[in-house]
């Protein structure tokens, strides 16, 4: 049979099916930037306007507050009400950039922690032999099946004076009297690695299980020790997990409230804690919001700039 369709008919309908992909493309980018503008952008503007506000007892707790029957006069007044003392205000009290510097402190030293231990996890997650290797991942993800609330009251049971670990300890001999570890940034740290362990080791052994095995070989047959493949190899092929699994614990732990509020003690400082503080018993809104701003800023800006960084390495290598 002979194909009596026109042979300009397809050249037609390419620039139709090329519109058509294109914006069945942008649909699919516009969905994930819809949802971070209404539940992240629009929250974050709307604690920043607060930020810029002043203490008041009302209801809200803070000045000015927008009223559309105002009109065009009144949403004037209410721009040139707004004010950076707030800001101001937290680089003048020592308390605020103390709580910034700790919780920076302990989040990093935690991260480090977290790391050591759960690198040799995961290493050995991934070179188990492939029938353990659910089960090793299931026993990882086991914590989270209970609240994240239960786990931390869990550590003072363990963690206080008269606890399992003082018991344990008291009674092998290693110890002659109980050990003081609860309310202190021992206990702080013990909590947040706890905690946040899965997080660093699920990207991790993502990252390792894919490893080549084909490069260790390889560099044994040249007469490499396994020692020296370990960190020639294996270790920088590692590092999007590492740096991924990093970023993980990192983040979170810098806000954390819970586990510094139940663990550790009255000197132990961190920023949660503190905004906790001013949100609920001081009802200082606008402070408490222009700790919230920066706290987010500390966050996001150093993860901008690494990105923008590995960003431009990739594109110097290829």
């Amino acid at each position: 049979m002979v194909d009596t369709a026109a042979p300009g008919a397809d050249v037609e309908a390419a620039p139709a099916l090329k519109r058509k992909r294109s914006l069945g493309g942008w649909l699919l980018i516009a969905i994930p930037y819809a949802w971070l503008l209404f539940f992240f952008l629009a929250p974050f503007f709307i604690v920043f306007k607060i930020s810029l506000s002043e203490i008041a007892v009302a209801i809200p707790p803070y000045l000015p507050t927008f009223d559309l029957a105002e009109g065009w006069q009144g949403l004037r007044e209410n721009f040139a009400a707004f004010s950076f003392e707030n800001y101001i205000w937290l680089t003048q009290d020592a308390l605020y950039w103390k709580s910034y510097l700790s919780s920076v402190w302990i989040a990093a030293t935690s991260t480090a922690i977290t790391l050591v231990i759960g690198y040799p996890l995961a290493y050995g997650m991934a070179r188990a032999p492939a029938a353990w290797r659910p089960t090793l991942l299931m026993l990882v993800i086991l914590p989270f099946w209970t609240s994240f609330l239960i786990r931390v009251y869990a550590w003072i049971g363990i963690l206080k004076n008269e606890g399992l670990l003082n018991q344990a300890l008291l009674s092998i001999g290693v110890i002659d009297e109980p050990l003081t570890i609860l309310n202190t940034n021992a206990a702080v740290y013990i909590g947040i690695v706890y905690s946040y362990l899965p997080f660093l080791v699920l990207p991790l052994y993502a990252t390792l299980e894919k490893l080549d095995e084909s490069l260790l070989e390889a560099a044994s047959d040249l007469g490499c020790p396994p020692w020296k493949a370990f960190w020639k190899i294996t270790v920088p092929l590692s590092l999007p997990g590492v740096i991924a699994g990093c970023f993980l614990v990192f983040i979170p732990a810098v806000g954390e409230f819970v586990i510094p509020d139940l663990l550790g003690g009255s000197e132990t400082l961190m920023i949660g804690k503190t905004l906790w503080s001013e949100f609920f018993a001081n009802r200082d809104w606008p402070v408490s919001s222009a700790v919230a701003v920066i706290l987010l800023l500390i966050l996001v800006v150093p993860i901008v700039l690494f990105q923008n960084q590995q960003q431009r390495a990739s594109e110097k290598d290829a």
